[in-house]
């Protein structure tokens, strides 16, 4: 089995003079940004970092920064990702908790950087990859000279940590994922099988490279795919660089997306380069799905993974969407986020550890070589995420006769309503399908009659009025007493994580705040 780097590698020897990173007027070759990530392995070395000091990056979507990882990668350390759109405090308990030993960042970030040289005390030494700040050396006069070697690295095998991603999860406590070689091989070659190319990649890097948009443009290069850094998150910009670049292959939070399709100028754009479109992060909207495909084309994709189990456990190809649009019999599958992959395996399992047939309620659980090796330092969350031979995703689903895979919602979401239980997806699929709404989410409040009431908080697309008590009678239509919302509120902004997903636990606090019960 290879190690992460040697994929990358890959794409450098098939193609070292294409242009791999474009990064507004730079461009960098694959051969290029190869010499740079030995040069960085080797001042890593030289600074003294091991094979089990975590090294961080934190930098928006640029080429330094991207570049950064692969070198870290490369030296054997443990690549420690960082995510700028997080708070600060959120970032300082993840370097903490992790207890990064060196910190790459880019001199935007110098007064984040600056509080975490003083209250990260492992850290032995950081440095800026655009320009020197907070008393740190610049990365150009940092690195060792370029004398055309490879260098030798710390040895890593397949089961030897490559990075550290963290997660809060429900708990809202921060926990290190250790993901190995073997983990990201195995989500290349899901991703390869899954989404075979006919031109050479291109990938719009929009979402954080740092989380999952980061997982999909890197199981590109080994085909010598070219990723282009786009720091905007505006959805008319995004839409616009699509043709500009000549996008293949895009992946977007469904926030992004929503945003995207209610653009006043989403039909006057040029998608006929896209393959593939990916919504991955959270629970998708049918009915924008639908619009998803009539717009950019029979390229849309939806897939199923988590931190621990990174790029694809579950993938609905295009093929798959358009057949199911297809036929009325199908068209339920529409709600699914597809099928196994072909590394991986799922299953539907009850709290005593047996498994599911189809049709029966349960948790998803997975097997397979892309599961994490478990939490950084955390052995108990570890075992109890490992439970009975399968790793615990914390998801309720449901697998079909056709091994279909649908995500009814988070296990810890659901919503006990007068003794019955309440799935906020299933209400969200239906307030998403309204009108005017941009995004919802669904979270129990307390309620003496109830023990917990069915709340639905709107957030409404630009420029557009809902009528809260219209909405609220619409859905009781549509889905009965016990599954309605009790109430329904609009706020100008959903709460939402540096990935763009929706915060429930933070709407669901509001509710529950100052009570000596959260159930």
């Amino acid at each position: 089995m290879l190690n992460y780097v040697e994929f990358f590698d890959k794409g450098v020897a098939l193609c070292p003079d294409r242009t791999f990173l474009v990064d507004g007027d730079v461009r960098m070759t694959f051969a290029e940004t190869a010499r740079l990530t030995h040069r960085i392995a080797a001042g890593l070395l030289a600074a003294g970092v091991g094979p089990d000091d975590p090294v961080a990056t934190m930098a928006p979507n640029t080429a330094a920064g991207y570049t950064c990882q692969w070198g870290i990668i490369r030296s054997g350390a443990p690549w420690l990702p960082v995510n700028v759109r997080n708070g600060i405090e959120e970032n300082l308990e993840v370097l903490q908790r992790m207890r990064a030993r060196f910190l790459f960042f880019d001199s935007s970030l110098t007064d984040e950087a600056c509080r975490i040289l003083a209250e990260v005390p492992t850290l032995r030494a950081a440095v800026c990859i655009d320009a020197a700040a907070a008393g740190c050396p610049a990365l150009e006069s940092w690195l060792p000279p370029d004398d055309g070697s490879t260098g030798t690295y710390h040895e890593r095998g397949p089961r030897d940590v490559v990075s550290i991603p963290t997660t809060s999860g429900t708990s809202g406590r921060v926990k290190g994922v250790q993901l190995s070689n073997a983990s990201f091989a195995a989500g290349i070659a899901n991703y390869l099988a899954l989404m075979p190319y006919d031109v050479a990649p291109v990938t719009l890097a929009v979402a954080p490279l740092t989380h999952g948009a980061g997982y999909f443009a890197g199981t590109t290069i080994p085909l010598g795919g070219a990723i282009v850094m786009h720091r905007d998150t505006d959805p008319g910009s995004v839409l616009a660089a699509i043709g500009e670049h000549r996008i293949t292959t895009l992946f977007v939070p469904p926030t992004l997306l929503y945003g995207m399709l209610a653009h006043p100028r989403v039909r006057e754009h040029d998608y006929s380069s896209l393959r593939y479109v990916i919504s991955g992060a959270a629970p998708l909207s049918e009915t924008r799905l639908r619009e998803a495909i009539e717009v950019f084309g029979p390229v849309f994709c939806q897939n199923y993974s988590q931190t621990e189990a990174p790029v694809t456990v579950a993938f609905m190809t295009p093929r798959q969407h358009v057949e199911a649009l297809a036929d009325p019999a199908s068209e339920g599958r529409l709600r699914s986020v597809g099928t196994e992959a072909p590394f991986a395996r799922f299953a539907i399992m009850d709290d005593d550890g047996a498994l599911l047939g189809p049709g029966e309620r349960g948790e998803i659980v997975v097997r397979g070589e892309l599961v994490m090796n478990g939490y950084f330092e955390d052995p108990e969350q570890t075992a109890a995420v490992s439970a009975h031979g399968w790793h615990h995703t914390g998801d309720v689903g449901v697998v079909d006769d056709d091994g279909y895979l649908y995500v009814v919602d988070r296990k810890k979401d659901m919503i006990i309503s007068g003794g019955f239980n309440v799935y906020p997806g299933e209400v969200e699929q239906v307030i998403w399908s309204h009108p005017g709404v941009l995004d919802c989410a669904v979270v129990g409040a307390p309620d003496e009659k109830w023990g917990e009431r069915v709340v639905a908080v709107v957030e409404a697309e630009e420029g557009v009025e809902i009528d809260a008590a219209a909405l609220r009678r619409s859905l009781r239509e549509r889905l009965g007493g016990v599954k309605a919302p009790k109430e329904v509120l609009l706020w100008e902004r959903l709460p939402r994580s540096g990935n763009g997903k929706v915060l429930k636990r933070e709407i669901r606090r509001r509710f529950w705040q100052g009570l000596d019960r959260s159930i």
